[in-house]
């Protein structure tokens, strides 16, 4: 399997503080989870990797360009309705009148929320608004969807409905790069793992195998004490 990203001695540094320190991986895998505990470097590798942020060094190839698009764990909402919402995000990526209005209904649908296209997207549930925030993913047609911790906050019924809507996108064949610290999250959403700690990648396995025997000790320990 080809790869569709190619990451070379990837740095952040702020002041005296090293962020991501030296990251270099090629990632092919359809869901690759970014694991680690809090403060190790994930959000900030992923927001690297997506180009909000610009490294100090080293490089990111995308040997194809490919669409993008990202959701944060806490998603911003318009002080407008849901439909509207999602509509804004076709209009920044200049997609033409007619085509927004039938995409962004095409992708609450897909969410789940069609029925609260006309609701004022403020007044909804955290895991509501952040189904929104994957709508307005969803309608951009991304090739690569970036999540940064997106259940973080969520109940469990929130949080179940959300990696279900995850699960159609890889099944639609968006690849997705995903950071958590959630172990039975990544267990049920990753083909691969990346342990990272400190801003540094530690361990890059197939999911299966990183959880049966990580080879890495910190890893080992992480995964031990989290099932504590």
């Amino acid at each position: 399997m080809s790869s569709y990203l190619q990451l070379s001695g990837l740095d952040l540094v702020e002041g005296e503080n090293a962020i991501v320190r030296d990251v270099t991986l090629e990632l092919a895998a359809r869901r690759t989870l970014i694991l680690g505990p809090n403060g190790a470097g994930k959000s900030t590798l992923l927001r690297l990797i997506h180009g909000l942020l610009r490294p100090t060094g080293g490089t990111v190839r995308w040997p194809q360009p490919l669409r993008q698009a990202m959701v944060f764990q806490r998603p911003v909402m318009l002080r407008t309705t849901v439909f509207k919402n999602v509509i804004y995000g076709l209009k920044l990526a200049g997609v033409k009148d007619g085509e927004r209005e039938r995409r962004a209904a095409a992708a609450l649908e897909r969410v789940g929320l069609a029925h609260l296209g006309a609701r004022p997207a403020r007044v909804l549930s955290g895991g509501e608004q952040q189904r929104v925030a994957l709508a307005r993913a969803w309608a951009l047609e991304p090739q690569v969807l970036f999540l940064d911790e997106p259940t973080a906050s969520l109940d469990p019924a929130s949080n179940r409905e959300v990696e279900r809507i995850i699960g159609e996108f890889a099944a639609a064949g968006t690849r997705i790069l995903m950071t958590t610290h959630n172990l039975g999250q990544a267990r049920r959403l990753a083909d691969e793992i990346i342990y990272i700690d400190d801003g540094r990648v530690l361990e890059q396995a197939p999911a299966a195998a990183f959880f049966q025997q990580p080879r890495n000790a910190r890893a080992a320990a992480f995964i031990r004490e989290e099932l504590l």
